[in-house]
């Protein structure tokens, strides 16, 4: 089987960055290309290899070094035939970045492939739109403020709309909240006070008048700090954005604008997307303050677990919500690829980047999805879906599969196990599944490619060199890497990824979901790069002697160790069809409801 990404990180900044740097031996390079070649008569066709000659000098023993790069191997011959005229076949193919006719790719721009879940003969499921709220009783308003904090928005959304609670109040409590607890976690960016107040008060004139706008009205919530927020800045977590303000807002906050939520705060992400250490520090997790949030939506996961908002906005491209929801102990929904625009959003990676809600309960995060769901013309690959959930419709029969392996292996707890019982008990049908034993890490060719591409001025310009992580597996030295990822092998990747897709389209004929341990490394990749949705939620509690890490050992730097044992949340994630999030938010509210442990909040808060 793969092996985990942080040593899959590790092990390959370790090889590529000795070997880089006999690759790049003292050549100089020529900023002026070489006489043209000779005219040839007319009617001649245009031939590789007869470019006029660019670039520094390259010999044999330049690709004898590089193939160690690439895991190649040529002869002496072949090598001396490629060293004779690359400079007059491929060195021009960078002309793009180093001139003299340099084109500036803006931050906008998306690659003109497109990538689709959807393969041929996957129609897209439901083909109808429905939704239903839960018809609990939510009961009477809690007199502690704490209490009100931490209830879910399907309590919180029900209080304001009956007006017992104004949604001025409950901004009051939550930005209260922030004023003490913040200083511990790290996971506010940029307060939004002023903003999120003139919100509650229209929110409660509106109310009042009888133009309620629905379960997200008054709610205040908070967005990692890759939405473009109008007038606010936006900072990606890094030093070199610290200071950016963009003039628009992104998609999704125009959408919770529009459905009347009030923003309360920038949240903090590791910075550009990787884990959970900014230029203001690490986010840490409510439930064990020696230990970091996870990442990337660390600062989500950590706000949302400890009252500090109604709900989140995070995004993931390769585990970033399911993480810090694991770690956290909150539910957290990766929707389909395409369902949710991305427009003013962070780019990270084109073909894999989501946003999605994180909250407190399973039917929260489907009330915000429902009002962030829809195409922009600003993301290419946002598409029209339907969405299908009534919280009152049973799950009885529900054929959910399961991979008996991992279940009994590392990633894998009681908990993982209990909640797998519990399908049964439920009314569902468990069913043993399998998928064949490939290479996914060789997946992340792509990531590594695309994130690369997305910062490559940033790299480039060295600017990357003011994050505050510069460790091997961080991305300023994982983006100068990926400049060695051969196209070639990159193209394999995408093909591989189709083949991953058509087993996961196979095997999901055969269930109705999937229930895995939230951090198999397996199905983190598959799940990402083939679109499913996914759904994180607290399951249990494990301990631990031990703090936890998104990032590479390091020796130098031990994690902090407890005697006795501390007690942390724990999750389990389910995995469904593409656009199928109904039935996965379905099985998630059984399981909540039966497992009875997302109430619980972390001590000291």
């Amino acid at each position: 089987m793969s092996r985990s990404r942080r040593e899959f990180l590790a092990a390959s900044s370790a090889a590529l960055l000795a070997t880089a740097t006999a690759a790049n031996s003292p050549a100089t390079a020529q900023d002026a290309p070489s006489a043209k070649p000779q005219d040839l008569p007319p009617g001649s066709p245009p031939a590789f290899g007869t470019a006029a000659s660019v670039g520094p000098e390259v010999s044999a023993a330049t690709f004898l070094e590089a193939q160690k790069l690439l895991q190649i191997d040529l002869t002496d011959a072949e090598r001396a035939q490629a060293a004779r005229n690359w400079r007059d076949s491929m060195a021009a193919l960078y002309e793009r970045r180093t001139g003299p006719r340099r084109v500036s790719l803006g931050a906008t721009l998306s690659p003109y492939s497109q990538c689709n879940p959807l393969l041929p003969g996957n129609r897209a499921v439901p083909s109808v739109d429905r939704f239903v709220r839960s018809a609990q009783d939510v009961g009477a308003l809690p007199a502690s403020d704490a209490d009100i904090a931490f209830a879910p928005v399907w309590k919180l959304s029900r209080w304001i709309e009956s007006r017992q609670l104004t949604s001025e109040r409950l901004t009051h409590i939550y930005l209260d909240r922030i004023t003490k607890f913040d200083a511990k976690l790290r996971c506010v960016v940029t307060l939004t006070s002023e903003l999120a107040l003139q919100q509650a008060t229209r929110a409660d004139r509106e109310i009042a008048a009888g133009k309620y706008r629905g379960a997200l009205h008054g709610i205040p919530w908070g967005g990692k700090d890759l939405l473009d927020t109008a007038g606010i800045r936006t900072t990606y977590g890094a030093e070199p954005y610290k200071d950016r303000v963009p003039g628009t807002d992104a998609a999704v906050v125009h959408r919770l604008h529009e459905a009347g939520a009030v923003l309360i705060a920038k949240l903090s992400l590791g910075a550009l997307a990787l884990n959970d250490i900014w230029f203001g520090g690490q986010t840490m997790n409510p439930w064990l303050l020696e230990e970091g949030a996870s990442g990337s939506s660390a600062g989500p996961g950590a706000a949302t677990a400890a009252g500090l908002v109604g709900f989140a906005i995070g995004s993931e491209t390769e585990g970033s919500i399911v993480g810090p929801s694991m770690r956290c102990g909150v539910t957290g929904l990766r929707p389909t690829y395409g369902r949710v625009a991305r427009t003013g959003a962070m780019t990270l990676a084109w073909s894999l980047d989501k946003l999605g809600p994180m909250a407190r309960s399973v039917e929260d995060t489907m009330l915000v999805l429902r009002a962030i769901s829809g195409p922009d013309p600003g993301d290419l690959a946002s598409v029209p879906s339907h969405l299908d959930f009534d919280a009152g419709v049973s799950v009885l029969g529900l054929r959910v599969g399961y991979f008996p392996e991992w279940m009994n292996a590392s990633a894998a707890t009681p908990v993982d196990r209990a909640a797998l019982e519990q399908i049964e008990r439920l009314g569902m049908k468990s069913v043993k599944v399998a998928i064949p034993d490939w290479p996914y890490d060789s997946l992340n060719a792509i990531i590594f490619a695309e994130s690369a591409a997305a910062f490559e001025e940033l790299t480039l310009s060295r600017q990357v060199d003011q994050l505050r992580v510069q460790t091997p597996d961080a991305w300023p030295n994982t983006f100068r890497q990926s400049r060695f990822i051969s196209a070639v092998d990159f193209v394999q990747a995408d093909r591989l990824r189709r083949a991953v897709a058509q087993e996961m389209q196979k095997l999901l004929s055969q269930v109705d979901l999937l229930l895995v341990p939230s951090l198999r490394d397996e199905m983190l990749t598959i799940g990402n790069f083939t679109g499913l949705p996914s759904l994180t939620l607290r399951a249990g509690f494990v301990e631990v002697t031990e703090a936890r890490s998104d990032w590479a050992p390091d020796p130098d730097h031990p994690l902090p160790r407890f005697d006795p044992p501390r007690r942390v949340p724990h999750g389990v994630t389910l995995i469904g069809r593409l656009f199928d999030e109904g039935t996965i938010a379905r099985v998630g509210l059984a399981l909540e409801r039966a497992l009875n442990v997302s109430g619980q909040t972390p001590p000291g808060f």
